[in-house]
């Protein structure tokens, strides 16, 4: 490996890992209209008395509209926001999304970067905070988090990670962990909280990087094709379950790998 393609990947992998540690110490909610201590508590999978305790309430009645609340405090073992992905139907508005998962239209506005002003369009993928179930119900049809995509791992459950770093992609134990692009591996080891990590550059400026894995099946150098393997999911030391990390980078810049480009497009094989 060169020492730009070295430089290019120890960039990557510091900004993952400084960007995670500050969603970590930041997370935090502005409580909306109809929000209650429960239904935050159920959003951000901690319990009611952690979140009592962290903010220093000991009257659930008494939460006002507008406060500020301390999430991370309530859950320092966590670092990552679980978040579900939906796709937006005809007749879709924002306030009525918003409704319908329970949080306020700000807090909707604020995870997925949206201007007050922002008007959805059917297609649009936007993110909510995940409640208990995997998959949720609208308009009766049951919608999963990016069904229609192709992912590394074939994903049982698919979670965005605190400040839409990437994704946390459930499967199974030692399964193949497949590139989705042809290019080269620039980096090939193990990285800290991240297990076994691998990063392939792609035509178009693109890095992505998949880490979780337990074993690797190439090395620096490789040169790859899309499905090639790139190694073994591994366990998660701090859920227990297999789980895949996926980002993808332009320019050292994070994207959402659910846009992110797939070769033969965007449909599952």
């Amino acid at each position: 490996m060169n020492y730009l393609q070295s430089a290019v990947s120890i960039t990557i992998l510091a900004v993952i890992l400084l960007s995670t540690t500050a969603a970590a110490q930041e997370v935090s909610h502005v409580v909306g209209a109809g929000e209650t201590i429960y239904s935050i508590s159920r959003a951000y999978r901690i319990s009611p008395e952690e979140l009592m305790r962290a903010n220093g309430i000991t009257d659930p009645s008494t939460l006002q509209t507008g406060r500020r609340l301390v999430i991370s405090s309530a859950a320092p073992g966590v670092n990552t926001q679980v978040l579900e992905s939906y796709r937006v139907v005809k007749g879709d508005t924002l306030y009525g999304l918003a409704r319908a998962h329970g949080i306020s239209l700000q807090t909707l506005l604020e995870i997925n970067g949206f201007r007050p002003n922002h008007v959805i369009k059917t297609g649009d993928l936007i993110k909510f905070p995940a409640r208990e179930a995997a998959r949720t119900v609208h308009g009766g049809a049951e919608t999963a988090a990016d069904p229609s995509l192709r992912w590394p791992v074939n994903a049982k459950e698919i979670a965005y990670m605190t400040g839409q770093m990437g994704v946390v992609v459930n499967g199974e134990h030692f399964e193949p962990v497949k590139s989705l692009t042809q290019g080269k591996v620039i980096s090939a080891g193990p990285w800290r909280k991240f297990g076994k990590v691998a990063i392939v550059e792609v035509s178009g400026g693109y890095y992505y990087v998949y880490g979780g894995c337990e074993s690797l099946s190439v090395k620096v150098g490789d040169s790859i094709g899309p499905g090639t393997e790139l190694g073994k999911l591994g366990i998660n030391m701090v859920s227990e379950k297999p789980q895949l990390f996926f980002m993808v980078f332009q320019s050292n810049t994070p994207i959402d790998p659910a846009k992110a480009p797939r070769a033969g497009g965007y449909v599952k094989t």
